[in-house]
């Protein structure tokens, strides 16, 4: 997978986690993805499709995710219902939309699916013959991964 079409989506996070969230963002050293990595508890996919597939995951544990919706909200919230999986899919939607806006802008053409929110603890992401490149980003309200996995078609 070509690191280019990573950055937009961890620029594209940024610019809109700064936004929204909280203006103290580190970002993480880039790193490869085992297939079958255990995620943090709570994850935003979205998929793409056209001249690419894949998909893009925001990973986050369930204490990180609630403390960004209720920044986002400006209301402390303190449970995964449906306000918090609203607003963090429209995050997906967000960071992603901006990112593809981007690619678009460099000849590179595809679409998005509707994002999704997954709960679990025992989550596991795995994809076959796509490499996943994973950037955590570093916030005062915990720690999010925005991992990608993209192959050209």
């Amino acid at each position: 997978m070509r690191v280019e079409y990573v950055n937009p989506f961890v620029e594209s996070a940024m610019q809109i986690l700064k936004a929204t969230v909280d203006e103290n963002i580190e970002r993480g050293e880039l790193f490869l993805s085992n297939t079958g990595s255990q995620t943090k508890g709570v994850v935003v996919i979205i998929g793409l499709a056209g001249q690419v597939s894949g998909r893009v995951v925001l990973d986050m544990t369930e204490s990180t995710a609630l403390k960004i919706a209720s920044a986002m909200n400006g209301e402390e919230l303190t449970s995964i219902d449906e306000l918090v999986t609203a607003t963090l899919t429209e995050l997906g939607n967000m960071i992603t939309g901006t990112a593809v806006t981007k690619l678009h802008e460099l000849g590179f053409q595809f679409d998005l699916t509707p994002p999704a929110l997954f709960k679990g603890k025992d989550l596991s992401i795995s994809e076959i013959n796509i490499e996943s490149l994973v950037v955590p980003l570093k916030l005062p309200v915990g720690e999010i991964n925005i991992n990608v996995a993209i192959k050209e078609n």
